[in-house]
């Protein structure tokens, strides 16, 4: 029985590839338009609708998409006024000239508020115990247990 098999190296199986499961994103991505970014905006709160916020978000300049510009995503436009909603966040855009414009004004908010927390605690500091604020910090690996070294 041995002597009619053939040697494993010049026997080979077909390659198969296995199929990769990936989960689907809850919120759609459109087809992107030169010139601008996409945001989804909440209209609704834990089932209670926020105008506040939605009303924020177009005075800094975000506009709702009408399901109409984009038909991927024609089946889930609102009835009422043909945006595209899904589970209480609207689709909105914004040119990226602006939305990067608020990004910048956004960083340079929070570096100001960094450099105010940064003098607080450095005017505190003494010669004879001086205070470092580096915001640096390393990830090393020891040779020791653990460090995946044999």
């Amino acid at each position: 029985m041995a002597e009619n098999r053939a040697p494993r190296d010049l026997v080979s199986r077909e390659k198969n590839t296995r199929a990769v499961y990936v989960p689907p994103t809850n919120l759609p991505d459109p087809t992107p338009e030169p010139g601008y970014a996409y945001r989804w905006i909440a209209t609704h709160v834990l089932g209670q609708a926020d105008p506040n916020n939605v009303s924020r978000k177009m005075r800094e300049g975000w506009v709702p998409v009408k399901a109409a510009d984009h038909p991927e995503l024609m089946m889930l436009g609102n009835a009422a006024n043909g945006n595209v909603e899904i589970g209480g966040l609207m689709l909105c855009k914004m040119s990226k000239e602006m939305a990067m414009a608020r990004d910048e004004y956004y960083q340079k908010q929070a570096q100001t508020q960094m450099d105010s927390v940064d003098n607080h605690f450095m005017r505190n500091n003494d010669p004879r115990m001086p205070l470092f604020s580096e915001r640096k910090s390393t990830i090393s690996r020891g040779a020791g247990f653990g460090s995946g070294s044999k």
